[in-house]
């Protein structure tokens, strides 16, 4: 007797299935939301729109909530959308976005238009043309709400217990985009090495943007142990941060212009030297030819975005690493470095900075206060 096997019903089958079963209750949902905007409901048991009991009694997200109701309040306009709907040739996302556009657009609104747009692209692209569709019909509307975004955006900045920058903000499309254009080359992975997750590569490259290739301006004070790294050193100090640590305090010091201040043991100042270049202007410009770009492995960051090291051309991100798990030229532990050369530019400026290092020792109380470039 032959056995016929049961089909094999694949996962992706299912998901298709599912989600136009999905697609077909949030329109039954959506002729609901119709409904009960036109009554009293929702008035009566004391909301203060339609667009609130929906999200509180359903417990719906407010992009939901306004989807039910911009499809509901549009379905008479919306006729060959729908039936596109329940032939499967488009989803309850570009019906959504059909449903929003027409709400914007007012009469001048023409579905045959978008339809077939909507059938061929994704929601996300969908929305896309959606709103090139939008400024085709009404510029002037189109220019006025972007304006209106212009007025709205806000950032906010505050310091979490931990000590890290909490920033929060919204910007406008067109501020939105410069600032991603400008950091998107910069949070590009660096090399098959990189395994920093997208997230991180863009908070490194916002920081890269405000300090590198530029003056930063940061001021930093530390008292010499804590720019040795001696064991029991106080930890520095800088404007807008907690203390921050003796490793953060030489990175810095790497590239910085530095000023010698002397105090007595009450604190008080007795002394103040001259700021001093520890990476000079024709040091900096020799390191840039000579090195192109950053000189670890893998990274290419132009010269222009590095610090000095001061031997050698370094990016923010790759400082931190060399500290971190680079021992210095000829310790024990140097076979431990990446596999790159690091030639030193003889210069006067190490000549001075020893000087001045050896001063500090021999002159009372010293703190370094250090301007970081």
């Amino acid at each position: 007797m032959l056995q016929i096997a049961p089909a094999v019903v694949t996962a992706g089958e299912k998901l298709i299935h599912n989600q136009a079963r999905i697609d077909l209750m949030m329109l039954e949902q959506s002729h609901s939301a119709a409904e009960l905007a036109r009554g009293d409901q929702w008035d009566r048991e004391g909301y203060n729109s339609p667009y609130d009991w929906i999200r509180f009694n359903c417990h719906a997200p407010g992009n939901v909530a306004g989807n039910y109701l911009a499809v509901g309040v549009n379905l008479p306009r919306l006729g060959q959308s729908v039936k596109a709907l329940l032939h499967g040739e488009i989803g309850y996302a570009q019906l959504a976005e059909m449903a929003r556009t027409a709400e914007v657009v007012g009469k001048a609104f023409d579905e045959g238009k978008l339809l077939p747009l909507a059938k061929e692209q994704s929601p996300g692209k969908f929305h896309y043309e959606c709103m090139h569709y939008r400024h085709s019909v009404d510029a002037k509307a189109y220019c006025d709400e972007q304006s209106e975004q212009q007025l709205n955006h806000h950032l906010s900045l505050s310091t979490a217990e931990s000590g890290h920058l909490l920033i929060n903000g919204v910007l406008d499309p067109v501020g939105g985009a410069a600032v991603r254009t400008a950091l998107e080359p910069l949070a590009q992975p660096s090399g098959t090495h990189d395994d920093r997750k997208r997230e991180q590569r863009f908070a490194d490259a916002l920081v890269e943007l405000a300090s590198a290739g530029k003056p930063a301006n940061l001021q930093v004070t530390a008292t010499i142990e804590t720019l040795k790294g001696l064991a029991g050193a106080a930890a520095g100090e800088m404007e807008f941060s907690l203390p921050i640590s003796s490793t953060s305090v030489q990175r810095m010091a790497c590239d910085c212009s530095v000023t010698r201040v002397l105090l007595n043991q009450e604190s008080v100042t007795i002394d103040v030297g001259r700021s001093k270049r520890v990476i000079s202007n024709t040091l900096r410009k020799a390191l840039k030819i000579r090195d192109g770009h950053c000189r670890w492995p893998g990274c290419e960051r132009p010269a222009s975005w590095c610090d000095g090291h001061p031997c050698v051309a370094q990016c923010r991100l790759h400082q931190a690493g060399t500290r971190k798990r680079a021992p210095r030229v000829g310790s024990a532990r140097t076979a431990a470095r990446p596999s790159v050369r690091y030639r030193r530019v003889p210069s006067p400026t190490y000549l001075r900075l020893a000087q001045l290092r050896g001063s500090w020792t021999n002159s009372g109380v010293g703190r370094w206060s250090g301007g970081s470039d």
